[in-house]
């Protein structure tokens, strides 16, 4: 793709094109690093980003930058051809679309993929080898479906969507469009439901399904359990890292950020926007406002307002966090002076 047909691109996009400077209209065929990277390859540099040293090594022909004079000075001297926009890593991701390596399988069924008949495959859709596909299932257009894939009986699927190898689908999941689940992850797995009774556990059956909007994305080995009744619902564009637990009948809102390992117990309310960093917890029936920030490892065991930003166990403000933090460190100095009063 030649440069000025990726400068087109970025101007359509959402990265807010400022300006750009071409000293040979080359043909860019891949993106790496910028310490990696090549010539005919693309990268790109963040203004606060700590490793613009590795400008003086790049051989990248395109740099997707921000508008900073110093590093623009500094590629026109090395005659690197830029793109100035106001959100470098958006443009990047937007230009990778468009040049990355597409997966070249063709629509078809393979013949060791298990069909029930009452279940209808839409048009333009693959079904990769030993695919299961249980009774009075729909599925819709454009899907692919990868090898070693379960789906069970009255699941519904959209359109546009990528299920990768090993996956299982449980009954009475909807999954809508434009949605991407990774290999291994359990969708609508039985939620974990005990009655205590005279010193045992009473099993309670978990009956209802998962929805997943569209535009959501699962990683890899993530658990997203069926309620008793009712279901369990991932807002549109939500996106969740690997090895996530999502327990039964919990409602998380729409453009949300999970990262690995993230736990939310069930009944949890999750609101929109919300990010949760890695190993955050989140207790059962606890509501979580919208556009709620938690840090690593937080436990977050009662209700947090909108557009908060939590830390620590059990969850507090952040900047109550870090101040708390640094008189931890100080304790041992403190208890020492404490000892030292009470010997007087």
């Amino acid at each position: 793709m030649l440069i000025t047909n990726i400068i087109e691109i970025i101007k359509e996009g959402n990265s807010g094109y400022i300006n750009s400077c071409i000293f040979e209209n080359i043909d860019i065929s891949g993106a790496s690093s910028l310490e990696s990277a090549s010539k005919n390859q693309i990268s790109f540099l963040e203004n606060n980003n700590k490793i613009k040293d590795s400008l003086n090594i790049t051989k990248a022909s395109l740099i997707i930058t921000s508008d900073n004079k110093e590093i623009m000075t500094f590629l026109k001297n090395k005659r690197i051809s830029s793109v100035i926009v106001s959100n470098p890593r958006i443009a990047f991701a937007e230009i990778l679309n468009e040049i990355k390596v597409n997966l070249k399988i063709k629509p078809g069924i393979n013949k060791s993929a298990d069909i029930d008949k009452s279940s209808t495959i839409g048009k333009n859709c693959y079904i990769g080898s030993n695919v299961f596909i249980g009774e009075k299932t729909k599925i819709g257009n454009n899907n692919f479906i990868f090898p070693g894939t379960v789906i069970l009986q009255e699941v519904e699927i959209g359109d546009n969507n990528f299920i990768y190898p090993n996956c299982v689908i449980h009954p009475n999941t909807i999954i809508k469009d434009n949605c991407v689940i990774n290999s291994s992850t359990v969708v609508g797995s039985e939620g974990f439901g005990f009655i205590p009774n005279k010193g045992k556990w009473v099993k309670m059956p978990q009956t209802g399904g998962v929805i997943l909007n569209s535009q959501v994305e699962i990683g890899t080995n993530c658990c997203i359990d069926r309620p008793v009744v009712g279901n369990t619902v991932i807002g549109e564009g939500t996106k969740i890292d690997n090895l996530v637990q999502i327990g039964h009948g919990v409602q998380i809102g729409n453009h949300c950020v999970f990262a690995a390992q993230v736990g939310i117990a069930g009944g949890a309310i999750i609101g929109d926007g919300v990010i949760l960093a890695g190993q955050v917890g989140i207790n059962n029936r606890v509501k979580v406002g919208n556009n709620v920030v938690a840090s690593s490892k937080c436990g977050i065991i009662a209700d947090v307002k909108d557009g908060a930003v939590v830390s620590g166990f059990p969850s507090i403000p952040n900047k109550s966090w870090l101040r708390s933090i640094s008189i931890f460190k100080k304790l041992p100095e403190l208890a020492k002076k404490l000892r030292q009063l009470d010997n007087k």
